[in-house]
Protein backbone atom coordinates (compact mmCIF):
# COMPACT_ATOMS: atom_id res chain seq x y z
CA UNK A 1 0.00 0.00 0.00
CA UNK A 2 1.61 3.43 -0.99
CA UNK A 3 1.89 5.72 1.75
CA UNK A 4 -0.34 8.51 0.22
CA UNK A 5 -3.27 5.82 0.97
CA UNK A 6 -2.31 4.67 4.06
CA UNK A 7 -2.29 7.97 5.55
CA UNK A 8 -5.85 8.33 3.60
CA UNK A 9 -7.64 5.65 5.28
CA UNK A 10 -6.04 6.23 8.89
CA UNK A 11 -8.11 9.61 8.12
CA UNK A 12 -10.99 7.66 7.30
CA UNK A 13 -10.71 5.43 10.46
CA UNK A 14 -10.22 8.24 13.10
CA UNK A 15 -13.67 10.14 11.27
CA UNK A 16 -15.71 7.18 11.30
CA UNK A 17 -14.47 6.29 15.27
CA UNK A 18 -16.03 10.18 15.78
CA UNK A 19 -19.17 9.63 14.18
CA UNK A 20 -19.29 5.60 16.35
CA UNK A 21 -18.52 7.39 19.58
CA UNK A 22 -21.31 10.47 19.19
CA UNK A 23 -24.06 7.99 18.19
CA UNK A 24 -22.71 5.47 21.10
CA UNK A 25 -23.39 9.39 23.43
CA UNK A 26 -26.65 10.11 21.62
CA UNK A 27 -28.02 6.31 22.28
CA UNK A 28 -26.78 6.45 25.78
CA UNK A 29 -28.50 10.13 26.53
CA UNK A 30 -31.71 8.73 24.89
CA UNK A 31 -31.83 5.97 27.28
CA UNK A 32 -31.11 8.15 30.25
CA UNK A 33 -33.76 10.03 29.62
CA UNK A 34 -36.34 7.40 28.26
CA UNK A 35 -35.17 5.61 31.97
CA UNK A 36 -35.88 8.79 33.85
CA UNK A 37 -39.45 9.41 32.34
CA UNK A 38 -40.68 6.01 32.74
CA UNK A 39 -39.53 6.13 36.22
CA UNK A 40 -40.70 9.40 37.02
CA UNK A 41 -43.73 9.85 34.53
CA UNK A 42 -45.04 6.33 33.90
CA UNK A 43 -48.51 8.12 33.01
CA UNK A 44 -46.46 10.04 30.13
CA UNK A 45 -46.02 6.63 28.74
CA UNK A 46 -49.12 5.11 26.38
CA UNK A 47 -47.21 1.83 25.48
CA UNK A 48 -49.51 0.15 28.37
CA UNK A 49 -53.14 1.11 26.87
CA UNK A 50 -52.65 2.35 23.50
CA UNK A 51 -55.80 4.56 22.74
CA UNK A 52 -57.12 4.24 26.40
CA UNK A 53 -58.73 8.33 27.25
CA UNK A 54 -57.57 9.26 30.51
CA UNK A 55 -60.58 10.37 32.99
CA UNK A 56 -60.68 13.62 34.54
CA UNK A 57 -59.75 11.58 37.79
CA UNK A 58 -56.31 10.81 36.03
CA UNK A 59 -55.20 14.20 34.82
CA UNK A 60 -52.37 16.15 36.02
CA UNK A 61 -51.35 19.69 36.19
CA UNK A 62 -49.18 22.12 38.71
CA UNK A 63 -50.22 22.48 42.30
CA UNK A 64 -50.38 19.42 44.25
CA UNK A 65 -53.67 18.70 45.43
CA UNK A 66 -54.26 15.33 47.89
CA UNK A 67 -58.01 13.89 46.86
CA UNK A 68 -60.06 10.95 48.76
CA UNK A 69 -62.69 9.77 46.29
CA UNK A 70 -65.20 7.21 47.90
CA UNK A 71 -65.41 3.68 45.68
CA UNK A 72 -68.82 5.54 44.98
CA UNK A 73 -68.92 6.18 41.07
CA UNK A 74 -68.46 9.14 39.24
CA UNK A 75 -71.78 9.03 37.49
CA UNK A 76 -73.47 8.52 40.41
CA UNK A 77 -72.67 12.16 41.64
CA UNK A 78 -75.03 14.96 40.55
CA UNK A 79 -73.49 16.39 36.93
CA UNK A 80 -73.29 20.71 37.83
CA UNK A 81 -72.79 22.49 34.66
CA UNK A 82 -70.44 25.39 34.12
CA UNK A 83 -69.14 25.50 37.86
CA UNK A 84 -67.81 28.96 38.53
CA UNK A 85 -64.62 29.55 40.78
CA UNK A 86 -64.45 32.39 42.57
CA UNK A 87 -60.71 33.55 42.63
CA UNK A 88 -61.31 36.29 44.86
CA UNK A 89 -62.38 33.70 47.66
CA UNK A 90 -59.59 32.91 49.91
CA UNK A 91 -60.00 29.54 52.24
CA UNK A 92 -63.11 28.28 50.91
CA UNK A 93 -64.66 25.71 53.27
CA UNK A 94 -61.70 25.91 55.73
CA UNK A 95 -61.16 23.08 57.60
CA UNK A 96 -64.43 21.30 57.11
CA UNK A 97 -64.56 17.50 57.06
CA UNK A 98 -67.06 15.83 55.09
CA UNK A 99 -68.22 12.11 55.46
CA UNK A 100 -70.38 9.69 53.83
CA UNK A 101 -72.94 7.99 55.41
CA UNK A 102 -72.11 4.24 53.83
CA UNK A 103 -68.48 4.67 54.70
CA UNK A 104 -65.42 2.30 53.10
CA UNK A 105 -62.90 2.22 55.30
CA UNK A 106 -60.16 1.75 52.22
CA UNK A 107 -60.08 5.06 51.27
CA UNK A 108 -58.64 5.94 47.65
CA UNK A 109 -55.59 8.69 47.31
CA UNK A 110 -55.44 10.21 43.95
CA UNK A 111 -52.63 12.49 43.35
CA UNK A 112 -53.26 15.51 41.06
CA UNK A 113 -52.75 19.06 40.13
CA UNK A 114 -54.35 21.77 39.29
CA UNK A 115 -53.26 25.21 38.29
CA UNK A 116 -55.95 27.82 39.72
CA UNK A 117 -53.96 30.57 41.15
CA UNK A 118 -55.04 33.81 39.95
CA UNK A 119 -53.77 37.79 40.68
CA UNK A 120 -56.77 38.56 43.06
CA UNK A 121 -55.77 35.27 44.74
CA UNK A 122 -52.35 36.61 45.64
CA UNK A 123 -53.45 39.84 45.86
CA UNK A 124 -55.95 39.12 48.66
CA UNK A 125 -52.84 38.62 50.75
CA UNK A 126 -52.78 42.61 51.25
CA UNK A 127 -56.32 42.31 53.45
CA UNK A 128 -55.17 44.14 56.00
CA UNK A 129 -55.53 43.29 59.43
CA UNK A 130 -52.88 45.10 61.53
CA UNK A 131 -53.62 47.15 64.12
CA UNK A 132 -52.03 50.79 65.61
CA UNK A 133 -49.93 49.08 68.08
CA UNK A 134 -48.83 46.10 66.18
CA UNK A 135 -49.53 44.15 62.17
CA UNK A 136 -51.23 41.27 62.48
CA UNK A 137 -49.63 38.04 61.61
CA UNK A 138 -51.92 36.43 59.56
CA UNK A 139 -49.88 33.04 59.32
CA UNK A 140 -52.58 30.51 60.08
CA UNK A 141 -56.23 29.77 60.68
CA UNK A 142 -58.27 27.50 62.91
CA UNK A 143 -60.50 24.89 61.33
CA UNK A 144 -58.69 22.17 59.88
CA UNK A 145 -58.32 19.02 61.05
CA UNK A 146 -56.47 15.62 61.02
CA UNK A 147 -58.76 13.31 58.82
CA UNK A 148 -58.94 9.37 60.46
CA UNK A 149 -57.51 6.88 58.51
CA UNK A 150 -60.11 4.76 59.37
CA UNK A 151 -62.85 6.40 57.34
CA UNK A 152 -63.40 7.28 53.82
CA UNK A 153 -64.74 10.88 53.17
CA UNK A 154 -67.14 11.30 49.87
CA UNK A 155 -64.94 14.31 47.92
CA UNK A 156 -62.05 16.22 49.73
CA UNK A 157 -59.69 18.61 48.39
CA UNK A 158 -55.95 19.20 50.48
CA UNK A 159 -54.84 22.23 48.37
CA UNK A 160 -52.19 24.75 49.79
CA UNK A 161 -52.88 27.96 48.01
CA UNK A 162 -50.81 31.61 48.87
CA UNK A 163 -53.23 32.62 51.28
CA UNK A 164 -53.20 34.63 54.53
CA UNK A 165 -52.97 31.30 56.46
CA UNK A 166 -50.24 29.00 56.48
CA UNK A 167 -52.67 25.93 57.79
CA UNK A 168 -54.06 23.49 55.04
CA UNK A 169 -56.99 24.66 53.10
CA UNK A 170 -59.53 21.90 53.06
CA UNK A 171 -61.38 22.50 49.97
CA UNK A 172 -65.00 20.78 49.20
CA UNK A 173 -66.26 21.09 45.69
CA UNK A 174 -67.15 24.39 44.44
CA UNK A 175 -70.17 23.67 42.27
CA UNK A 176 -73.78 25.30 42.42
CA UNK A 177 -76.32 22.69 42.48
CA UNK A 178 -80.52 23.62 41.68
CA UNK A 179 -82.35 23.52 44.69
CA UNK A 180 -83.70 20.13 43.55
CA UNK A 181 -80.60 18.43 44.16
CA UNK A 182 -81.44 15.00 45.87
CA UNK A 183 -80.72 14.64 49.63
CA UNK A 184 -78.48 11.55 48.83
CA UNK A 185 -75.44 14.58 47.99
CA UNK A 186 -73.77 14.84 51.35
CA UNK A 187 -70.98 17.10 50.14
CA UNK A 188 -74.09 19.71 49.22
CA UNK A 189 -76.12 19.24 52.09
CA UNK A 190 -77.16 21.41 55.53
CA UNK A 191 -80.16 22.21 57.13
CA UNK A 192 -82.65 24.56 57.45
CA UNK A 193 -85.32 25.28 60.46
CA UNK A 194 -88.76 24.21 60.20
CA UNK A 195 -90.61 26.01 62.62
CA UNK A 196 -93.35 24.21 64.29
CA UNK A 197 -91.51 20.48 64.47
CA UNK A 198 -87.73 22.00 64.34
CA UNK A 199 -87.42 19.26 61.40
CA UNK A 200 -84.87 20.97 59.30
CA UNK A 201 -84.77 20.30 55.79
CA UNK A 202 -82.46 19.66 53.34
CA UNK A 203 -80.08 22.56 51.37
CA UNK A 204 -76.91 23.88 49.87
CA UNK A 205 -75.52 25.71 52.81
CA UNK A 206 -72.73 23.92 54.73
CA UNK A 207 -73.40 24.63 58.88
CA UNK A 208 -69.91 26.71 58.49
CA UNK A 209 -68.78 29.69 56.01
CA UNK A 210 -64.95 29.90 56.40
CA UNK A 211 -65.00 31.59 53.24
CA UNK A 212 -64.18 35.21 55.04
CA UNK A 213 -60.48 36.28 54.94
CA UNK A 214 -61.12 37.59 58.79
CA UNK A 215 -62.90 35.63 60.06
CA UNK A 216 -64.86 32.06 60.54
CA UNK A 217 -68.64 32.00 60.97
CA UNK A 218 -71.21 28.80 61.99
CA UNK A 219 -74.72 30.06 61.31
CA UNK A 220 -77.17 27.40 61.84
CA UNK A 221 -80.88 27.27 62.60
CA UNK A 222 -82.78 23.86 63.56
CA UNK A 223 -81.84 21.67 66.59
CA UNK A 224 -78.83 22.70 67.97
CA UNK A 225 -77.46 21.77 71.28
CA UNK A 226 -74.53 22.88 72.83
CA UNK A 227 -72.36 21.64 75.51
CA UNK A 228 -69.67 23.26 77.13
CA UNK A 229 -68.29 20.72 78.86
CA UNK A 230 -66.72 19.13 75.26
CA UNK A 231 -66.31 22.55 73.62
CA UNK A 232 -68.98 20.87 71.32
CA UNK A 233 -71.74 22.29 69.35
CA UNK A 234 -74.11 19.84 67.36
CA UNK A 235 -76.87 20.48 65.04
CA UNK A 236 -79.41 17.89 65.03
CA UNK A 237 -79.21 15.97 61.63
CA UNK A 238 -83.16 15.10 60.92
CA UNK A 239 -84.19 11.69 59.80
CA UNK A 240 -82.94 10.48 56.82
CA UNK A 241 -80.03 12.85 56.21
CA UNK A 242 -76.90 11.12 55.50
CA UNK A 243 -74.99 14.23 56.31
CA UNK A 244 -71.79 14.46 58.53
CA UNK A 245 -69.84 18.22 58.64
CA UNK A 246 -67.39 18.66 61.32
CA UNK A 247 -65.55 21.73 61.41
CA UNK A 248 -63.23 23.20 64.04
CA UNK A 249 -63.23 27.07 64.88
CA UNK A 250 -61.60 29.52 67.11
CA UNK A 251 -64.60 32.15 67.48
CA UNK A 252 -62.54 35.36 67.83
CA UNK A 253 -62.22 37.74 64.55
CA UNK A 254 -58.18 37.42 64.13
CA UNK A 255 -57.96 34.28 61.24
CA UNK A 256 -54.68 33.35 60.29
CA UNK A 257 -52.93 35.08 63.57
CA UNK A 258 -51.51 31.67 65.25
CA UNK A 259 -50.08 33.61 68.19
CA UNK A 260 -53.51 35.44 68.98
CA UNK A 261 -55.59 32.00 67.98
CA UNK A 262 -53.66 30.08 70.83
CA UNK A 263 -55.24 32.38 73.09
CA UNK A 264 -59.21 30.93 72.49
CA UNK A 265 -60.36 27.43 72.97
CA UNK A 266 -60.82 25.74 69.75
CA UNK A 267 -64.67 24.58 69.73
CA UNK A 268 -65.81 21.43 67.31
CA UNK A 269 -69.16 22.27 65.55
CA UNK A 270 -70.48 18.83 64.07
CA UNK A 271 -73.88 17.31 62.61
CA UNK A 272 -75.51 14.38 64.07
CA UNK A 273 -78.28 12.35 64.61
CA UNK A 274 -78.04 11.24 68.06
CA UNK A 275 -76.93 14.39 69.90
CA UNK A 276 -76.31 14.86 74.28
CA UNK A 277 -79.77 15.58 76.01
CA UNK A 278 -80.84 18.84 76.92
CA UNK A 279 -80.92 20.47 80.24
CA UNK A 280 -81.87 23.69 79.60
CA UNK A 281 -84.10 25.24 76.31
CA UNK A 282 -83.57 28.19 75.25
CA UNK A 283 -86.58 30.35 72.88
CA UNK A 284 -84.31 33.18 71.66
CA UNK A 285 -80.94 32.53 69.39
CA UNK A 286 -77.33 32.19 71.32
CA UNK A 287 -73.75 33.67 70.13
CA UNK A 288 -71.02 31.81 70.58
CA UNK A 289 -67.67 34.26 70.83
CA UNK A 290 -64.21 34.83 72.35
CA UNK A 291 -63.07 37.84 73.99
CA UNK A 292 -59.21 36.73 74.56
CA UNK A 293 -56.57 37.25 71.98
CA UNK A 294 -55.43 40.78 71.63
CA UNK A 295 -58.20 42.27 74.09
CA UNK A 296 -56.87 44.61 76.62
CA UNK A 297 -55.65 47.36 73.74
CA UNK A 298 -58.77 49.68 72.96
CA UNK A 299 -58.01 49.40 69.59
CA UNK A 300 -58.36 45.39 69.18
CA UNK A 301 -61.42 45.99 71.93
CA UNK A 302 -63.28 47.47 69.17
CA UNK A 303 -62.05 46.19 66.02
CA UNK A 304 -62.18 42.31 67.18
CA UNK A 305 -65.20 42.04 69.67
CA UNK A 306 -67.21 45.64 69.46
CA UNK A 307 -67.55 46.41 66.16
CA UNK A 308 -68.59 42.28 65.13
CA UNK A 309 -70.42 41.64 67.99
CA UNK A 310 -72.65 44.83 67.05
CA UNK A 311 -72.91 43.40 63.26
CA UNK A 312 -73.62 40.00 64.34
CA UNK A 313 -76.42 40.91 67.33
CA UNK A 314 -77.78 44.07 66.77
CA UNK A 315 -80.23 42.48 64.38
CA UNK A 316 -81.81 40.69 66.78
CA UNK A 317 -83.02 43.40 68.62
CA UNK A 318 -81.81 42.43 72.28
CA UNK A 319 -83.49 39.25 71.86
CA UNK A 320 -79.93 36.90 71.88
CA UNK A 321 -78.07 35.38 74.63
CA UNK A 322 -74.15 35.75 74.48
CA UNK A 323 -71.85 32.54 75.48
CA UNK A 324 -68.24 33.62 75.67
CA UNK A 325 -66.09 30.72 75.42
CA UNK A 326 -62.90 32.55 76.88
CA UNK A 327 -64.62 35.05 79.74
CA UNK A 328 -63.07 37.93 81.29
CA UNK A 329 -64.44 39.29 83.72
CA UNK A 330 -62.43 42.43 83.77
CA UNK A 331 -63.54 43.05 80.14
CA UNK A 332 -67.13 41.72 80.68
CA UNK A 333 -67.45 44.30 83.35
CA UNK A 334 -65.18 47.39 81.60
CA UNK A 335 -67.89 47.07 78.34
CA UNK A 336 -71.38 46.25 80.55
CA UNK A 337 -73.09 48.88 78.73
CA UNK A 338 -72.38 47.70 75.31
CA UNK A 339 -73.40 44.04 76.41
CA UNK A 340 -76.23 44.83 77.91
CA UNK A 341 -77.03 47.23 75.13
CA UNK A 342 -76.80 44.29 72.80
CA UNK A 343 -78.89 41.26 74.68
CA UNK A 344 -81.51 41.30 77.35
CA UNK A 345 -79.88 38.59 79.23
CA UNK A 346 -76.88 38.07 81.18
CA UNK A 347 -73.96 36.39 79.53
CA UNK A 348 -72.94 32.49 80.01
CA UNK A 349 -69.30 31.92 81.07
CA UNK A 350 -69.33 29.06 78.29
CA UNK A 351 -66.10 26.70 79.94
CA UNK A 352 -67.88 27.00 83.55
CA UNK A 353 -71.35 26.04 82.55
CA UNK A 354 -72.17 22.73 83.18
CA UNK A 355 -75.95 22.92 81.42
CA UNK A 356 -76.54 21.19 77.74
CA UNK A 357 -78.37 24.18 76.22
CA UNK A 358 -80.54 23.95 73.22
CA UNK A 359 -81.27 26.85 70.54
CA UNK A 360 -83.13 27.11 67.82
CA UNK A 361 -80.60 29.56 66.48
CA UNK A 362 -76.67 29.44 67.16
CA UNK A 363 -73.83 31.84 65.44
CA UNK A 364 -70.74 30.59 66.65
CA UNK A 365 -68.08 33.32 65.62
CA UNK A 366 -68.84 37.09 64.53
CA UNK A 367 -68.98 38.41 61.43
CA UNK A 368 -65.88 40.59 60.74
CA UNK A 369 -63.97 42.33 57.62
CA UNK A 370 -61.84 44.62 57.27
CA UNK A 371 -60.19 46.21 60.40
CA UNK A 372 -62.31 48.95 62.77
CA UNK A 373 -65.20 48.60 59.77
CA UNK A 374 -68.23 46.91 58.56
CA UNK A 375 -69.18 45.91 55.01
CA UNK A 376 -72.54 47.04 54.43
CA UNK A 377 -72.90 45.02 51.70
CA UNK A 378 -72.04 41.75 53.81
CA UNK A 379 -73.27 43.05 56.96
CA UNK A 380 -76.58 41.51 58.25
CA UNK A 381 -79.29 44.43 57.66
CA UNK A 382 -76.95 46.25 55.54
CA UNK A 383 -75.63 47.69 58.96
CA UNK A 384 -72.99 50.67 58.41
CA UNK A 385 -69.99 52.18 60.97
CA UNK A 386 -72.38 55.21 61.01
CA UNK A 387 -75.32 53.02 62.51
CA UNK A 388 -72.19 51.87 64.97
CA UNK A 389 -71.98 55.07 65.93
CA UNK A 390 -74.79 55.96 66.77
CA UNK A 391 -75.17 52.66 68.44
CA UNK A 392 -72.75 53.79 70.99
CA UNK A 393 -73.89 56.70 71.42
CA UNK A 394 -77.22 55.24 72.95
CA UNK A 395 -75.03 52.78 74.39
CA UNK A 396 -73.44 54.91 77.16
CA UNK A 397 -76.12 57.25 76.92
CA UNK A 398 -74.47 60.50 75.08
CA UNK A 399 -76.34 63.34 74.76
CA UNK A 400 -74.77 64.44 71.77
CA UNK A 401 -75.72 62.88 68.23
CA UNK A 402 -73.85 65.68 66.14
CA UNK A 403 -71.76 68.23 66.34
CA UNK A 404 -72.51 72.30 67.34
CA UNK A 405 -72.75 74.36 64.36
CA UNK A 406 -70.29 77.46 64.33
CA UNK A 407 -72.36 80.64 64.86
CA UNK A 408 -74.96 78.79 66.71
CA UNK A 409 -74.21 79.30 70.28
CA UNK A 410 -72.15 82.64 69.94
CA UNK A 411 -71.27 82.24 72.92
CA UNK A 412 -69.80 78.27 73.10
CA UNK A 413 -66.14 77.99 72.07
CA UNK A 414 -65.70 75.34 69.77
CA UNK A 415 -63.91 71.95 71.58
CA UNK A 416 -60.59 70.48 70.58
CA UNK A 417 -59.82 67.36 72.14
CA UNK A 418 -56.15 66.38 72.26
CA UNK A 419 -55.39 62.54 72.83
CA UNK A 420 -51.68 62.94 74.53
CA UNK A 421 -49.65 60.23 75.08
CA UNK A 422 -47.04 59.77 77.80
CA UNK A 423 -44.52 56.99 76.80
CA UNK A 424 -44.13 56.60 73.50
CA UNK A 425 -45.30 58.56 70.14
CA UNK A 426 -45.59 62.21 72.68
CA UNK A 427 -46.12 65.76 71.57
CA UNK A 428 -42.77 67.57 72.53
CA UNK A 429 -44.49 70.83 72.34
CA UNK A 430 -47.95 70.14 73.56
CA UNK A 431 -48.35 73.92 75.61
CA UNK A 432 -47.28 75.72 72.14
CA UNK A 433 -50.02 72.99 70.88
CA UNK A 434 -52.55 73.93 73.31
CA UNK A 435 -51.64 77.98 72.81
CA UNK A 436 -52.18 77.46 69.05
CA UNK A 437 -55.37 76.34 69.61
CA UNK A 438 -56.84 78.33 71.63
CA UNK A 439 -55.63 81.61 69.28
CA UNK A 440 -57.73 80.34 66.78
CA UNK A 441 -60.40 80.08 68.74
CA UNK A 442 -60.75 76.70 70.31
CA UNK A 443 -61.68 75.51 73.78
CA UNK A 444 -58.55 73.25 74.12
CA UNK A 445 -59.20 69.69 76.45
CA UNK A 446 -55.78 67.79 77.20
CA UNK A 447 -56.35 64.16 77.95
CA UNK A 448 -54.95 60.85 77.85
CA UNK A 449 -57.00 57.64 77.64
CA UNK A 450 -55.13 53.93 79.36
CA UNK A 451 -56.46 51.01 80.35
CA UNK A 452 -57.60 52.23 83.80
CA UNK A 453 -59.77 54.89 82.01
CA UNK A 454 -63.40 54.18 82.15
CA UNK A 455 -65.00 54.17 79.30
CA UNK A 456 -68.07 55.91 80.22
CA UNK A 457 -66.36 58.54 82.07
CA UNK A 458 -63.98 59.24 78.55
CA UNK A 459 -67.04 58.76 76.25
CA UNK A 460 -68.93 61.72 77.79
CA UNK A 461 -65.51 63.85 77.06
CA UNK A 462 -65.23 63.05 73.50
CA UNK A 463 -68.72 63.37 72.35
CA UNK A 464 -68.45 67.01 74.37
CA UNK A 465 -65.98 67.99 71.70
CA UNK A 466 -66.25 68.74 68.23
CA UNK A 467 -62.48 68.04 67.00
CA UNK A 468 -60.15 65.45 68.67
CA UNK A 469 -56.51 65.17 67.20
CA UNK A 470 -53.84 62.68 68.37
CA UNK A 471 -50.74 60.87 67.06
CA UNK A 472 -51.45 57.15 65.21
CA UNK A 473 -51.91 54.70 68.74
CA UNK A 474 -55.41 53.06 70.42
CA UNK A 475 -56.51 56.39 71.97
CA UNK A 476 -57.89 57.67 68.38
CA UNK A 477 -60.64 54.50 68.87
CA UNK A 478 -62.12 56.89 70.81
CA UNK A 479 -63.55 58.42 67.85
CA UNK A 480 -66.47 56.34 68.06
CA UNK A 481 -68.29 58.64 70.67
CA UNK A 482 -67.61 61.46 68.46
CA UNK A 483 -70.94 63.41 67.57
CA UNK A 484 -71.67 62.89 63.92
CA UNK A 485 -70.00 65.37 61.43
CA UNK A 486 -67.20 65.45 63.86
CA UNK A 487 -63.67 66.21 62.70
CA UNK A 488 -60.13 63.61 63.50
CA UNK A 489 -56.72 65.09 63.11
CA UNK A 490 -54.63 61.94 63.19
CA UNK A 491 -51.26 62.61 63.19
CA UNK A 492 -48.89 60.11 61.11
CA UNK A 493 -45.18 59.50 62.65
CA UNK A 494 -42.35 59.49 60.17
CA UNK A 495 -41.63 55.99 58.95
CA UNK A 496 -44.19 54.78 55.77
CA UNK A 497 -46.57 54.66 57.94
CA UNK A 498 -49.72 56.56 56.17
CA UNK A 499 -50.97 53.22 55.11
CA UNK A 500 -51.72 51.31 57.63
CA UNK A 501 -53.04 54.86 59.64
CA UNK A 502 -55.14 54.94 57.39
CA UNK A 503 -56.54 51.87 57.27
CA UNK A 504 -56.93 51.68 61.11
CA UNK A 505 -58.39 54.95 61.29
CA UNK A 506 -59.05 57.17 58.71
CA UNK A 507 -61.26 54.63 56.26
CA UNK A 508 -63.27 54.00 59.66
CA UNK A 509 -64.10 57.38 61.10
CA UNK A 510 -64.90 58.61 57.04
CA UNK A 511 -67.36 55.71 57.28
CA UNK A 512 -68.81 56.55 60.57
CA UNK A 513 -69.66 59.47 59.28
CA UNK A 514 -66.76 62.01 60.56
CA UNK A 515 -64.28 64.58 58.63
CA UNK A 516 -60.94 63.06 58.76
CA UNK A 517 -57.98 65.06 58.20
CA UNK A 518 -54.39 63.01 57.96
CA UNK A 519 -51.35 64.99 58.85
CA UNK A 520 -47.89 63.26 58.16
CA UNK A 521 -45.22 64.78 59.83
CA UNK A 522 -41.91 66.32 58.10
CA UNK A 523 -38.43 65.02 59.41
CA UNK A 524 -37.66 68.33 61.58
CA UNK A 525 -40.77 67.06 63.31
CA UNK A 526 -39.79 64.37 64.38
CA UNK A 527 -37.24 62.86 67.33
CA UNK A 528 -35.20 60.44 64.94
CA UNK A 529 -33.53 63.84 63.91
CA UNK A 530 -31.81 64.04 67.06
CA UNK A 531 -30.50 60.50 67.09
CA UNK A 532 -29.73 60.06 63.28
CA UNK A 533 -27.81 62.45 60.97
CA UNK A 534 -29.70 63.90 58.10
CA UNK A 535 -28.86 61.71 55.54
CA UNK A 536 -29.50 58.36 56.96
CA UNK A 537 -31.32 56.00 55.00
CA UNK A 538 -34.18 56.12 57.47
CA UNK A 539 -35.20 59.52 56.36
CA UNK A 540 -33.42 59.11 52.80
CA UNK A 541 -35.76 55.97 52.30
CA UNK A 542 -37.90 54.67 54.96
CA UNK A 543 -39.94 51.66 52.92
CA UNK A 544 -36.41 50.23 53.02
CA UNK A 545 -36.81 49.56 56.65
CA UNK A 546 -39.88 47.68 56.55
CA UNK A 547 -37.95 44.85 55.04
CA UNK A 548 -36.86 44.27 58.53
CA UNK A 549 -40.20 43.21 59.74
CA UNK A 550 -42.65 44.97 62.35
CA UNK A 551 -40.73 44.31 65.68
CA UNK A 552 -37.95 46.42 63.88
CA UNK A 553 -40.39 49.14 62.45
CA UNK A 554 -42.54 49.63 65.89
CA UNK A 555 -39.25 49.94 67.68
CA UNK A 556 -37.53 52.13 64.97
CA UNK A 557 -40.86 54.36 64.17
CA UNK A 558 -43.45 53.96 66.97
CA UNK A 559 -41.66 53.05 70.31
CA UNK A 560 -38.60 55.50 69.97
CA UNK A 561 -40.24 58.09 68.53
CA UNK A 562 -41.79 61.59 69.74
CA UNK A 563 -43.47 64.04 67.83
CA UNK A 564 -42.71 67.94 68.00
CA UNK A 565 -45.81 70.06 65.90
CA UNK A 566 -44.39 73.06 63.96
CA UNK A 567 -46.72 75.19 64.73
CA UNK A 568 -46.84 77.71 61.56
CA UNK A 569 -47.46 74.37 59.39
CA UNK A 570 -49.85 72.95 61.57
CA UNK A 571 -52.03 76.04 61.99
CA UNK A 572 -53.71 75.37 58.78
CA UNK A 573 -54.86 71.92 59.43
CA UNK A 574 -56.78 73.56 62.73
CA UNK A 575 -58.37 76.54 60.34
CA UNK A 576 -59.35 73.24 58.27
CA UNK A 577 -61.33 71.73 60.88
CA UNK A 578 -63.28 74.89 62.42
CA UNK A 579 -64.66 74.83 58.18
CA UNK A 580 -66.19 71.69 58.81
CA UNK A 581 -68.07 73.23 61.73
CA UNK A 582 -69.67 76.07 59.62
CA UNK A 583 -73.53 75.58 57.99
Amino acid sequence: MKPGERSKLLRNLRQESKRFRLLVVVIGFFLVTLTFIVVTKPEAILFADVGKKLSSDEATSSIVIEERTSVQRLDEIPRVDNPVVDASVRDNNEGTEVKGENEDNSPTKIQRNIAIQTKEEEGIQLQNTIGPDQFGNNNGNEGSEEKSEDKKEEVKHKVTLPTVSNYTINDSIDTKPDETTSTEVVALQTNEQTEPTLQAKSSTKHLCDFTNFRANVCDMEGEIVIHPNSSSIFFKEPAGSSRDEQWKIRPYPRKGDEVCLSHSSELTVKSTQTPPQCTQYHDVPGIIFSVTGYTGNLFHDFTDVMVPLFTTANQFNGEVKFLISDMMIWWVRKYHRVLEALSNYPVIDFKNDNEVHCFKHVIVGLHAYMEFTIDSKLAPKNYSMVDFNAFMRRAYGLKRDSVTVLGEQPSKKPRLLIISRKRTRTFLNLNEIVELAKDIGYEVIVNEADVSTRISQMAEVVNSCDVMMGVHGAGLTNCVFLPRNGTLIQIVPWGALDWISRIDFGDPSTQMGLHYMHYSISIEESSLLEEYPRDHEMFRNPVAFHKNGFDFVKKTFMDNQNVRLDVKRFRSVLLEALDHLTP
